[in-house]
């Protein structure tokens, strides 16, 4: 069922790979990136975040800015940094954090498969977060950032694997975050076809990336109105992603911290609390096991365990659908965590001191550590055909952009 091409990558000259590489476009603030990247003209932000070239007052979403990428990603490929392979390939990406390795391949899938579902999904997204990605791909003639995907491990898929890690990496370096990097190309024709072969009954999952999923899916069907000549070959097609068997990924809680009580004193708040969770005060500040939550609040540590029966439903019964169903909205008053803003969220690889901080400076009353998502929780929910709550998922490490680049056309 699932669709996967190879392609002649555009990627850097294995002397600039760690100068290049980035963290993805949206994971970091214009300061932030401002802050990294400066001083480094090789930085891949040049094209993910080209506002960072022009004056501050400049609309980041401005057509100014979309073509400032694009002629910043022709400089690239002109002066050298970036080179694009001459046939087509897969490639492998291996990334190593705190001792635990997980690769990837990355490939072309099909916009057709988007649309049909046979790439499966689990987060909405934002029309606005999706026409800015659309306008910068068309404009870029490029997937720039790839499209972080699941599938299913097999003994075949294992296997074929093992043997295209035999290649010589092409790239090897440490980000400044301690996390590894490490690249292959796969250039065997025999091993290629196998691999491809192996996925025609897949279907593949969406782990992080829905917008620039949803955006490249938008791009190749405008190109196919525009294109009535079109043969459905063309590379605006198909998309950037890596796809990681589901078996190798880990995923981290996703924090939630709120600002006040709703008007409760603390004793209200937890007497409130105690009817329909059990609260144990013990120092815990990581849960042990699914459906617990860690609580702290007032300098201590609580388990926190519902009292009532999980539902079955794989979205009902995600730990942060109870907490949101049943704590936040009809404890805390907090009906949609989307636009309220009393409540925020921290990812996992902060860790619980960055709880503890928050709360402890008074800008926050309570912090509660989840017990995170488990991937196989992530593709009940989108084999049902149904959404996840918001801030489900932290996935670690974050792939890097510019390591890869998928042109359309050329």
């Amino acid at each position: 069922m699932a669709k996967i091409k190879p392609f002649m990558a555009l990627r850097p000259d294995s002397r600039f790979s760690k100068d290049v590489a980035e963290l993805p476009y949206d994971v970091v603030s214009y300061e932030e990136v401002m802050d990294i990247a400066g001083d480094n003209p090789l930085s891949f932000y040049h094209i993910t975040r080209p506002e960072m070239d022009l004056d501050s007052s400049v609309d980041p979403y401005s057509e100014e800015v979309y073509k400032k990428g694009r002629e910043n990603l022709d400089r690239f490929r002109s002066d050298g940094t970036l080179i694009q392979d001459e046939k087509s390939c897969y490639y492998l990406y291996t990334q190593i954090m705190d001792g635990r390795p997980q690769t990837g391949i990355v490939v072309a899938v099909s916009v057709d498969d988007y649309i049909g579902n046979v790439i499966k999904k689990h987060e909405l997204t934002r029309e606005d977060k999706e026409n800015d990605r659309t306008r910068h791909l068309d404009i870029l003639n490029a997937n720039t950032g790839p499209v972080f995907m699941i599938y299913r491990e097999s003994d075949e898929k294992k296997s074929l694997m093992t043997k295209a890690m035999e290649a010589s990496p092409v790239f090897d370096f440490t980000a400044r975050d301690g996390i590894r990097h490490i690249g292959r190309v796969i250039e065997d024709p025999e091993l290629i076809e196998k691999i491809t072969d192996s996925f025609r009954d897949d279907e593949l999952y969406i782990a992080d990336g829905h917008h620039r999923a949803a955006s490249a899916a938008r791009v190749g069907v405008l190109r196919r109105e525009s294109n009535s000549a079109y043969t459905g070959e063309e590379e605006f097609n198909s998309f950037l992603t890596v796809m990681f068997p589901h078996d190798q990924l880990k995923i981290l809680s996703y924090n939630r911290v709120v600002r006040d009580l709703n008007g409760m004193s603390a004793d209200d708040f937890m007497k409130t609390l105690e009817k329909n969770f059990s609260v144990v005060r013990n120092g815990r500040k990581i849960p042990e096991q699914v459906h617990d939550f860690s609580m702290y609040i007032g300098g201590e540590w609580y388990t926190v365990s519902p009292k009532f029966e999980i539902p079955s439903d794989p979205v009902e019964g995600l730990d942060v659908t109870i907490i949101q169903k049943n704590l936040l909205d009809p404890v805390l008053g907090i009906a949609d965590p989307r636009k309220d803003k009393r409540i925020d969220f921290v990812g996992g690889i902060r860790g619980t001191s960055e709880l503890e901080k928050l709360v402890d400076s008074g800008k926050y009353a309570v912090a509660f550590y989840m017990f995170p998502t488990g991937v196989g929780q992530l593709i009940d929910v989108s084999d049902s055909g149904k959404i996840m709550p918001p801030k489900s998922t932290w996935f670690e490490p974050k792939l890097r952009s510019g390591l890869f680049v998928h042109l359309l056309d050329d």
